[in-house]
């Protein structure tokens, strides 16, 4: 079997920047200082004119630039996304035929936002299995769709984005341990999308606008994100026999800086390995690690042999933890 190892990043943000305060004027008592408390947010980006098979779009092409491919090029496109712009045809389909990805296996992941660690998990076993030579992994979301603007304890929290990488088989692996891991008992805490199985033979009510909103309990979610993200780490550690002072960065999904808090602690380690941009990007689900890495790469801050964690958690419910080599 061969290894695979991460050839380019990439993002595409919408430009429109909301703050807290802008918040504030819709929603009363909202305020920078109110939200910032609550989650570590001071603004996310909103699209204006645009969907996310465009974010995704933009994430594949920058991709692809960096890697200095063609879509030609790609063999498998993996998208992660719960806010596609349709059921069907499927997200990754619809950057195929945009980047003429003529030759790629496409598919979807749903693993709300642990999507990204999920899609990348899956793609590593074509890549190491020799089914294809390389992917493009994206996470892509507009949550901003799904969010219910009235109410100011859950739209406050999320923003839209996507990013993406590429990776292909190499002698060398980059990624060297991982967990996935469901729970499905605990699937209503954190819920979107409903669609009741109304039909011309029953009396089932038909959707309406509320379905498709973002539901969730939060005080068992940040339970949950406290637990298996503590958890995770620390079983990846042990599979790979490396020590968390080995670890360069752990890029978390950006989900709450509460929660990061909480899980350094545990850890017994700094919480400035942690890398967190939510304070600018707030929670965008299945993109948040991906955003995190390719803003970490365009930097410089990635450096040949660091080993980085990549770990999320989110609906399902689900979890998912990498340990990487760059």
């Amino acid at each position: 079997m061969t290894g695979s190892k991460i050839l380019a990043t990439g993002s595409g943000l919408p430009e429109m920047v909301v703050t807290n305060d802008d918040l504030g004027k819709m929603l009363e008592g909202v305020d920078d200082a109110w939200v910032y408390k609550r989650s570590g947010i001071h603004e996310r980006r909103i699209v204006k004119d645009e969907n996310t098979s465009d974010l995704a779009i933009k994430a594949a092409k920058d991709a692809l630039d960096k890697a200095g491919m063609k879509g030609e090029d790609i063999e498998l496109i993996v998208a992660a996304s719960i806010t596609p712009d349709y059921q069907t045809p499927n997200l990754a389909s619809m950057v195929q035929a945009a980047i003429g990805a003529d030759k790629a296996i496409c598919f979807g992941v749903s693993a709300a936002c642990s999507g990204f660690v999920f899609g990348l998990s899956t793609a590593d076993k074509f890549v190491k299995s020799g089914a294809v030579k390389n992917a493009l992994v994206i996470g892509a979301e507009v949550l901003s769709k799904a969010s219910d603007w009235s109410d100011k304890n859950t739209c406050i929290l999320f923003g839209d984005g996507a990013a993406s990488v590429i990776i292909e088989a190499s002698e060398e692996d980059n990624i060297l341990a991982e967990e996935l891991g469901s729970r499905g008992d605990k699937a209503s805490v954190l819920t979107s999308g409903y669609f009741p199985a109304a039909n011309a033979f029953n009396d089932e009510r038909t959707a309406n606008d509320s379905d498709a909103y973002i539901e969730m309990d939060g005080l068992e979610v940040f339970s949950f994100a406290t637990k298996k993200l503590t958890s995770s780490i620390k079983n990846v550690l042990e599979k790979s026999g490396t020590s968390i002072d080995e670890i360069k960065y752990i890029v978390p999904h950006q989900a709450n800086s509460r929660i990061i808090e909480f899980v350094a602690k545990k850890l017994g380690c700094s919480k400035d390995i942690f890398y967190l941009n939510l304070d600018r990007f707030g929670n965008t689900s299945s993109a948040s690690i991906a955003i995190a890495l390719d803003e970490m790469n365009g930097k410089g801050m990635l450096k040949r042999g660091d080993k980085i964690i990549i770990s999320g958690f989110g609906g399902g419910l689900t979890w998912g933890t990498m340990l990487l080599k760059w």
